[in-house]
């Protein structure tokens, strides 16, 4: 009933920013919560940001000052822009939509995006 694409990926030097995309399609009213995780080779899935539709927000430890994070609802979308990115960033980073009240009057928990690989070079 949701589907979630990421974008905005890639390579860059330590330093270098980048600006990921996550877009939240199907029978949606309303989402309370879209975020950010990733999940490093060998590591468990961690948070790294998430914002709820009345604009609360929680980072990482590791994130804050150099992530932020922004959403529109209208269009159902999640932003992250990260910046001073360094090696540790380095990650498959995947989008969550949590409870989405469909047009159907439904809540859907815990939806993901496929992931998108974000590689910091030193």
């Amino acid at each position: 009933q949701v589907h979630l694409v990421e974008s905005g990926g890639g390579l860059v030097q330590a330093g270098g920013s980048l600006r990921l995309s996550c877009a939240a399609s199907g029978s949606i009213k309303s989402i309370e919560t879209m975020g950010w995780y990733r999940q490093a080779p060998g590591k468990q899935r961690e948070l790294v940001a998430v914002l709820t539709k009345g604009s609360r927000t929680n980072y990482a430890d590791s994130v804050k000052g150099r992530f932020t994070i922004s959403r529109d609802n209208a269009q159902n979308t999640v932003y992250l822009q990260m910046n001073s990115l360094k090696p540790e960033d380095t990650a498959v980073y995947y989008c969550n939509a949590d409870r989405v009240l469909t047009l159907t009057g439904t809540t859907v928990f815990g939806s993901w995006g496929q992931g998108t690989q974000v590689t910091v070079s030193s």
